[in-house]
Formats: C-alpha cells, sequence, structure tokens
C-alpha cells in the first residue's frame, strides 16, 4: 500500500472519530442537593410579673407591732385607734399585731424588714439593731420623764427592808426579754452579789403584780413611772433626780395616803387621796382595787432609756418620713390618751427623737449578762 493510500485512511478514521463525538448526548452536570430554608421562629413572649403591692397599700400593710408587757385586748383596741389615726393622716394602710413575747417581736422585725414598725423597749431595741440593723425613730416620754425605772415589789406584810433580804427568794418575771422585768433587775443582783432562789416567769407586768398580790411569788420585778401628787404633777422632776435630789421616801405614796387607796369612779385610775398611782401596780386595779394595801416597793432600779419606736432595716424612707410626721402630730390629740398614752396601755405621755448611741448602756447590760438576741 502506498503511502498516499495511508494518509488517506488514517484522515478518514479521525474524522470518522470526530464526528461520533460531536453527535453524542453532552455531558449533565450532576444536580447539586440544597436544603430548604428553614422557618426562624417568632420569640416568645417573655412573661412580666406584676409589681409587688407598694407597702402600706390595702395588699401590702405596714405591720404595727407592739410587745405584749400588758393586756393584749388593751394593746389591740389602743393600736387600732392609732392605726386609724395614722391612715387617715398618711393614707396608708396599718395591721396591729401583738406578738407572743418580747423575742417574736424582734424576729418578725428582722424577718419583715421592709414593712414594720415597733413599739419595742431599749432591750428588744439594742438586740434588733445589732441583729439585723433595725433603726431608732422616737423614745417614750412619760410625764416629762425620757426614762424610767424598774421597781422590785413584795407583800406589804413581808419581811423584806433591802434587796439583799431578797437572797434565795422566789422571783416573778414576766419575760427574760423585759428590759424593766427581767434585764436590768439580773444585773443588779450580780453586782450586789445577791442570788435570788426559784424564778418563775409570769408572762407579763400584769401577771407579775398579780402573783406578788396573790403570794404566788416572794417578789417581782416590773415597771415603774413616778406617781403624781394631788396637784397632778411628778412627785419629782427628771432634772431634780439627775441632780440627785430624790430621796427613797419619794418613790412611793406618802404612807398615811395608802389606806385610803382605790380605782376612781370609773374604774380608770388608781388614786390615795388625791395621790396618783402609775406604777405596775395600778394595771390590776379593777381586780385588785386593794393592791395599794397589799403590794408595796421594796427598791426601785437605775434610770433605763424609755421604749422606742423603732422600724425595719429596709423601711422604705419616704413611707417613714410620712408616719414619723403623722405621729408627731397624733401624740397632740386627745385620741393619743385613749391609745399609747392610756396609762392601761404603755403610758406614753408623748414621744422624742431619739438616737442609737442612748442604748449604749442598754448594750452594756446585755454584754454583762451574756444575753444572746434569739436567733
Amino acid at each position: 500500500m502506498n503511502k498516499r493510500l495511508v494518509f488517506v485512511l488514517l484522515t478518514l478514521v479521525i474524522a470518522a472519530s470526530l464526528l461520533l463525538s460531536a453527535c453524542g448526548p453532552a455531558a449533565t452536570a450532576a444536580p447539586v442537593a440544597t436544603e430548604a430554608p428553614t422557618a426562624t421562629k417568632a420569640p416568645e413572649p417573655t412573661a412580666t410579673e406584676p409589681p409587688a403591692p407598694a407597702v402600706g397599700s390595702p395588699e401590702h400593710p405596714i405591720k404595727v407591732l407592739f410587745v405584749p408587757s400588758v393586756d393584749a385586748n388593751i394593746i389591740t383596741t389602743g393600736g387600732e385607734v392609732m392605726a386609724a389615726a395614722l391612715n387617715e393622716a398618711t393614707g396608708l394602710t396599718f395591721e396591729v399585731t401583738v406578738p407572743t413575747s418580747y423575742a417574736a417581736t424582734i424576729e418578725e422585725m428582722c424577718a419583715s424588714p421592709a414593712d414594720t414598725m415597733a413599739f419595742i423597749p431599749g432591750l428588744g431595741y439594742a438586740l434588733a439593731s445589732q441583729l439585723c440593723g433595725v433603726d431608732v425613730a422616737f423614745k417614750a416620754v412619760r410625764f416629762g420623764y425620757p426614762v424610767y425605772w424598774a421597781e422590785y415589789i413584795v407583800a406589804r406584810d413581808s419581811e423584806f427592808k433591802t434587796l439583799a433580804d431578797l437572797e434565795g427568794a422566789t422571783w416573778g418575771y414576766g419575760d427574760q426579754g423585759s428590759t424593766s422585768g427581767y434585764m436590768v433587775p439580773a444585773v443588779e443582783f450580780a453586782d450586789a452579789g445577791i442570788t435570788p432562789g426559784e424564778q418563775k416567769q409570769t408572762g407579763g407586768h400584769n401577771q407579775t403584780v398579780t402573783a406578788v398580790y396573790n403570794g404566788e411569788v416572794d417578789f417581782g420585778t416590773v415597771f415603774y413611772s413616778v406617781p403624781l401628787n394631788p396637784d397632778g404633777k411628778p412627785v419629782f422632776t427628771y432634772d431634780e433626780y439627775v441632780a440627785g435630789k430624790v430621796t427613797e421616801d419619794m418613790y412611793e405614796i406618802p404612807a398615811e395616803a395608802i389606806p385610803n387607796c382605790a380605782p376612781d369612779a370609773e374604774g380608770k385610775k388608781l388614786f390615795c387621796d388625791g395621790w396618783r398611782v402609775l406604777d405596775a401596780r395600778a394595771n390590776i386595779r379593777v381586780e385588785a382595787p386593794d393592791v395599794m394595801q397589799k403590794v408595796r416597793i421594796l427598791a426601785i432600779s437605775q434610770a433605763i432609756p424609755n421604749d422606742t419606736l423603732s422600724f425595719g432595716p429596709e423601711f422604705p424612707a419616704e413611707t417613714r418620713t410620712q408616719i414619723e410626721e403623722a405621729l408627731v402630730a397624733f401624740a397632740e390629740t386627745e385620741a393619743w390618751g385613749t391609745s399609747i398614752g392610756s396609762a392601761d396601755f404603755y403610758g406614753w405621755s408623748g414621744i422624742a427623737p431619739a438616737t442609737d448611741a442612748e442604748y449604749d448602756m442598754v448594750r452594756a447590760m446585755v454584754a454583762a449578762t451574756g444575753y444572746e438576741a434569739p436567733k
């Protein structure tokens, strides 16, 4: 085969190959799998809690606490008079409460720091301020006195003449959390080296006087307030007391007037030939009209800072100011005398601003006795 023929055949073969390639099906790219777009969920609405009721609203009343140092029914009735007056002046709502003890009062203030106010003695305040920051606003004034005293009472026909005679004697007191009822006497006994005998907790000042009156205990410790003379004035002033011008015989009603002691016609006051008794004995004058003839004062303690009105540590400042202003105004009204100003209640004749430092003396008592705040 000549070269020309070979070249022609080769050319035909190549052409046929190209023709077949051109006529074949075109290559198709494999389809790319794509995910369908995901639907975006709308954000769920956040649940909004309704705001808490304001302190002092009908839904969140302010708790007014009173320690149970006298009859709870008297406290509740007089406390409601105060609550109504404060409500009228401020528009706030108040709830009167009488806890079961001094300790329970402190516990309630610390457990509810933003909505409690309490009328508590100096010891209760000193403990509560250290425990959770309770803050004092006012102190009681009784007939011009920013202080009060404890009195040691015994049967009038008993042979006790001095505190030393109480060695081994049965002691009745209201509550270990009471400043005048227990703490101050306990410190004074320790300082004097006197150890009483059996101790009986009575539940309150009235009950302690009753226990002495009935001969259930040898002596009792309760609050003392200065008696009034027939002119209606205190037997001695606070300035005279501070100046050391008060003698022991001035603490008690004159002896010649004692046989004539009796409640007035309405049973609201205890008089002895015009002299008015204001200490704890007067509180049981109705059930024991001869209490003065049966129970006498043996001794009077050192002066004690008066009771307080204190607020919980987180009490709203603006609301507190409203209440303080309303209380000052209420103390100038006649209604005050049917509330906390009543002798059967706490006998506050007025109020005065108080500072925390005034109760350092009470804290010193706590430290001296090892008394611990309730947990």
